[in-house]
């Protein structure tokens, strides 16, 4: 293939991803008749249920990234460490996520946890979250998982651990202060990217009648017309500076280990 092909194919791929953003956008802009403005975008960030459902998701994205690292950072350095046979099944058990709908497992949450049950989540404000922060979790499993489990494949895990242990270091001091450092930036991908998948989720919210982001994004493009646009163009920017961020994050890394 020539370098023209190539570049022709890039173009076509190029165009075929970014019509159809440029033209969201477009839209977005055209609230006011005869000419573009940022009206659109006024309207959503004024209002109050926008902020709410903004900054709940937020919250709950944080709250999901610190649980899935306290579950997978552990997890993935102890299968490593201890029990590499076990591998191809915990490789499995992360993938499921990704063929099983989140509506079924929103579903079976309701049906285990319902106030009817031995563990009444359902029944309170707090269980509830619980119970989303859970699916979230659940969602960014294989993601999260994978990139740890990249990261922990570029460090000698067993010298590592062998050598805190025999300086008198417990478990918390070895995954806190030797393995995380080393496996930042594989920990901030995933989380990056769970961010994202918290933020643009709607299923488990909705089944779940929490005020989350994506539900209130549906609202809007069920009753607004310019409105959600604005608010797909700014989950879009989301996302993105998500990306951008990962590969800050990574570029700064590399620079500063080959500074050292």
């Amino acid at each position: 293939m020539t370098r023209a092909a190539s570049w022709a194919i890039l173009l076509l791929g190029l165009t075929y991803f970014i019509l159809p953003l440029l033209g969201m956008i477009e839209f977005s802009l055209s609230m006011r008749r005869g000419e573009y403005s940022f009206d659109a975008y006024v309207a959503v960030l004024g209002d109050p249920q926008f902020r709410q459902t903004f900054s709940y998701s937020v919250m709950m994205a944080l709250l999901t990234i610190v649980f899935g690292m306290l579950l997978v950072v552990p997890t993935a350095f102890w299968v490593r460490l201890k029990l590499p046979h076990l591998r191809p099944v915990i490789e499995f058990i992360t993938l499921l996520p990704l063929v099983i709908p989140a509506i079924v497992v929103v579903f079976g949450y309701i049906r285990l946890y319902n106030t009817s049950s031995w563990l009444p989540l359902t029944g309170s404000v707090l269980g509830t979250n619980l119970l989303l922060m859970f699916g979230y979790a659940t969602l960014s499993l294989p993601y999260m998982y994978r990139a740890v489990d990249t990261g922990l494949r570029t460090i000698d895990v067993t010298t590592l651990t062998e050598a805190a242990q025999s300086l008198g270091a417990g478990w918390i001091t070895i995954l806190g202060r030797i393995i995380l450092p080393n496996v930042l930036v594989a920990v901030l991908s995933g989380a990056f990217v769970t961010f994202a998948i918290v933020m643009g989720e709607f299923t488990m919210a909705a089944l779940l009648n929490r005020p989350a982001f994506g539900p209130y994004l549906q609202l809007m493009g069920a009753n607004k017309a310019y409105e959600p646009f604005a608010l797909a163009t700014i989950a879009f920017i989301i996302t993105w500076a998500c990306m951008g961020l990962i590969q800050l994050v990574t570029r700064f890394t590399k620079h500063d280990k080959a500074a050292r």
